[in-house]
C-alpha cells in the first residue's frame, strides 16, 4: 500500500480542527483533516449556542455545518477516517499516520482530539448507560419530558444542562458531592431561582439498581456518611452524568507532556515538545474550554504549523 505524503495532518474535526483547516487552506498547505465519528464533536450535541460571537442563538450542528462549508469552500479536504496510530521519526522529521483506509506521512500535525465525558463511578452506571443513564441532556433530554431527572455534577456543564432539563422535565435534582457549586455565579443564581430545580449539596449517588430499567437510587450524605434510598417506577426518571471530561490523547502517547489531569501541555503557539506537533482545543491544558477558545486554538496552531513549514500566513 502506498504512503500518501502531506504537508499537514489535522486530527479531529471539531471547532479546533475545522478552524485549523480554514487557516491551513489560507496558507495553501497540502493538508488533510481526519475525523473519527462526526464533525463537530461535542458541539453538535448542543441545542443552543449563545456565547459564540456573531451568531447568538445558533444550534451546535448548524454552527459546525457553517464551519465545514467555509473550510471546504476554501479548499480544505476532510475525510471520515480515524487515526489509529501516530509516530514521529526524528531522523527524517516526519510523522507517520495510520488509519483504517491507508497510511500517510506529514511534515507537521495538529491534534484537535477533544475530550470525552467523565463517568461518575457509581454502581450500575455502566449497566444502565443508554437505559436511564445519559451523558448529554441536549441529546436525550426529550426522553424525559415531564419526568424526574437527576443531574450529577456541580460545574458549569452540569448547571447549564440542569437548566436545559428544567424546561423539559417535571423536576430536576442536582446532586453535588461538595458543599458548593463550582459553576459560574450567574448560573447558580438561575438554578436557585428555578422552582423545578432542587440542589442537594454534600451528596453522592453511590448505586443505581433495577431490572431492565433503573428503579432504585442509593445516595450518600457526604457530611455524615449515611446512605438513603429513593425508589421510582421504571421509566419515570433518568440520571444525567455531567462530571467533566477526559482528554482524548491516545495517539499522542510518548510525543507530548501532560499535566496531572492528563491534558496536553503546549506553549502559546500550541507547540508540544515534539517538533512539528501542535495540539489545539479541549485536549490542551488551558483555563477555559469553549467553542470560541477551540476555534482560536485551531487558528493559532495552523499559523504556527505554517511557519514551521516555512509557509507563514500573512496577517
Amino acid at each position: 500500500m502506498s504512503v500518501k505524503a502531506l504537508d499537514l495532518a489535522i486530527i479531529g474535526g471539531g471547532p479546533a480542527g475545522l478552524s485549523a483547516a480554514i487557516y491551513a487552506s489560507r496558507a495553501l498547505l497540502d493538508a488533510l483533516t481526519f475525523e473519527r465519528e462526526a464533525l463537530g464533536g461535542q458541539v453538535i450535541l448542543t441545542s443552543e449556542v449563545d456565547n459564540y460571537p456573531g451568531v447568538p442563538g445558533a444550534d451546535g450542528y448548524g454552527l459546525v455545518e457553517a464551519m465545514r462549508t467555509q473550510a471546504e469552500g476554501l479548499g480544505a479536504r476532510i475525510v471520515m477516517d480515524p487515526v489509529n496510530a501516530l509516530s514521529y521519526d526524528a531522523g527524517d522529521r516526519r510523522f507517520a499516520i495510520e488509519t483504517p483506509s491507508g497510511s500517510y506521512e506529514a511534515s507537521a500535525v495538529i491534534a484537535a482530539l477533544g475530550a470525552r465525558p467523565r463517568h461518575a463511578g457509581f454502581a450500575g452506571e455502566e449497566r444502565f448507560t443508554g437505559r436511564g443513564v445519559s451523558y448529554c441532556a441536549t441529546c436525550d433530554g426529550m426522553f424525559y419530558r415531564n419526568k424526574h431527572v437527576f443531574v450529577i455534577g456541580g460545574g458549569n456543564s452540569a448547571a447549564e444542562e440542569a437548566l436545559f432539563l428544567a424546561r423539559i422535565a417535571s423536576r430536576v435534582t442536582l446532586v453535588v458531592r461538595k458543599d458548593h457549586l463550582r459553576a459560574q455565579a450567574a448560573l447558580v443564581r438561575e438554578l436557585e431561582s428555578n422552582d423545578r430545580v432542587e440542589i442537594r449539596l454534600l451528596t453522592s449517588l453511590v448505586e443505581l439498581d433495577g431490572d431492565e430499567m433503573p428503579q432504585r437510587l442509593v445516595f450518600r450524605n457526604n457530611a455524615t456518611g449515611e446512605t438513603y434510598e429513593e425508589t421510582f417506577e421504571p421509566r419515570s426518571f433518568g440520571v444525567f452524568v455531567l462530571t467533566g471530561r477526559v482528554p482524548e490523547t491516545g495517539p499522542l502517547e510518548g510525543l507530548v507532556d501532560v499535566d496531572e489531569a492528563g491534558y496536553v501541555i503546549t506553549d502559546e503557539r500550541m507547540a508540544t515538545r515534539t517538533p512539528g506537533l501542535f495540539v489545539a482545543g479541549d485536549a490542551r491544558a488551558k483555563p477555559l474550554r469553549q467553542i470560541v477558545t477551540a476555534a482560536s486554538d485551531g487558528a493559532v496552531a495552523a499559523t504556527s504549523a505554517a511557519a514551521f513549514l516555512g509557509r507563514p500566513i500573512e496577517g
